[in-house]
């Protein structure tokens, strides 16, 4: 009993020392596993470059165009829908101002708090508010820097992933080896796939939000549309955060009930869609870790990380994961993150759904 406790409180301080190792060193950890996941991404074009005889330097600096090229395209994208949007700004700071006076006429008549302590506490609120925006302006450099370091990060780490791969074998026997290298190819491959599903989810996003709130008449529906996408970055509550968004701003814009109730519609119809149809055939079971240690891991990489911790939780439980499934003595620890066996009628769906999709396919393609 003594060894049996000894033994708990040893893993509960390992774990106690990593989670502030990450803590403490995340100015030098984020850049550079942003960087590792988005060199997987991008490592099967440059092997295929490099097939064609296209100079290994020159594959991967093409990889980082690309990168570049796309982020450009969705940041006009967003500056252009933006510049429409700030085009009512007049119109949505009058709205603004009717319903919060609104707002402090209902305050002051059920809870007693009269205007000018309401507007007291207003100015100390805008005063936090202004150092926060003083603050986010400040770490504007960082920022630049940081992306700069990743862009770098993906060009060493593309350049040099064969001299990586034999280091990391080399810390193992001989006879693990071959072992180890099947886990890396696993780990490169879970987050090769839920980057692509998850870029694939997004446009797919994009499209349904867009006819959706443009049917319903939402004002900058394409702006709004690409929120909702990008928003599915974060698990659950992302496209929820945007729905909400679109409908406090459509309310604000004198949207009517109708409007309103149209919106919610659209989220749980597209929800539908996507956790039924299009999650089986684009994501499938790649990432296969269940719904309580998604959120776990959310809440904890903001603890630990803030945003970019959200952002990177999921791909990177899954690649623990990975390694948990291999390592006998975690195995436990792979069970308690995976899919739980109870969801098999759902797995059943899943399957069925992809085999109706690639009957569906092949008859279009032998025709």
């Amino acid at each position: 009993m003594i060894v049996t406790s000894s033994s708990i409180i040893k893993k509960l301080l390992l774990v106690f020392l990593i989670i502030a190792g990450l803590f403490f060193a995340k100015s030098f950890l984020i850049p550079l596993c942003i960087a590792g996941i988005l060199a997987t991404l991008f490592l099967p074009f440059c092997k295929w470059l490099e097939k064609k005889k296209v100079p290994k330097v020159l594959a991967v600096l093409i990889c980082l165009l690309v990168l570049l090229l796309t982020i450009t395209g969705i940041a006009i994208l967003l500056s252009w829908q933006i510049s429409q949007l700030t085009n009512d700004f007049s119109l949505l700071t009058q709205k603004a101002e009717d319903i919060g006076n609104s707002i402090q006429k209902y305050i002051f008549y059920n809870f007693g708090i009269t205007a000018k302590k309401q507007s007291e506490l207003l100015n100390n609120e805008q005063l936090s508010i202004t150092g926060t925006m003083q603050m986010v302006a400040g770490s504007a450099v960082s920022i630049f820097t940081n992306f700069i370091l990743v862009l770098a990060y993906i060009f060493l780490l593309l350049y040099f992933r064969i001299h990586i791969k034999r280091f990391i074998l080399k810390l193992f026997l001989p006879s693990q080896q071959a072992e180890m290298s099947k886990v890396l190819s696993s780990v490169t491959l879970v987050s090769q796939q839920y980057l692509l599903g998850l870029t694939k989810m997004i446009i797919c996003l994009w499209i349904m939000y867009g006819i959706g709130f443009s049917i319903v008449g939402v004002k900058n529906a394409l702006f709004f549309a690409i929120l909702c996408g990008l928003l599915e970055i974060v698990p659950f509550i992302g496209n929820l955060t945007g729905t909400t968004l679109t409908v406090l701003v459509a309310v604000v814009q004198g949207a009517g009930m109708p409007v309103v109730l149209s919106i919610i519609a659209t989220y749980i119809i597209i929800q539908f869609i996507q956790e039924w149809i299009l999650s089986p055939i684009i994501l499938g079971s790649q990432v296969k870790i269940n719904a309580f240690t998604t959120i776990l891991a959310l809440v904890l990489g903001e603890i630990i990380w803030g945003i970019a911790g959200i952002f990177l939780a999921i791909p990177l439980i899954a690649m623990f994961k990975i390694v948990c499934d291999h390592i006998e003595s975690l195995k436990p620890y792979g069970f308690l993150i995976g899919e739980v066996v109870t969801r098999k009628r759902k797995s059943d769906y899943d399957n069925k759904t992809k085999s109706w999709f690639s009957k569906l396919r092949f008859k279009f393609d032998t025709k």
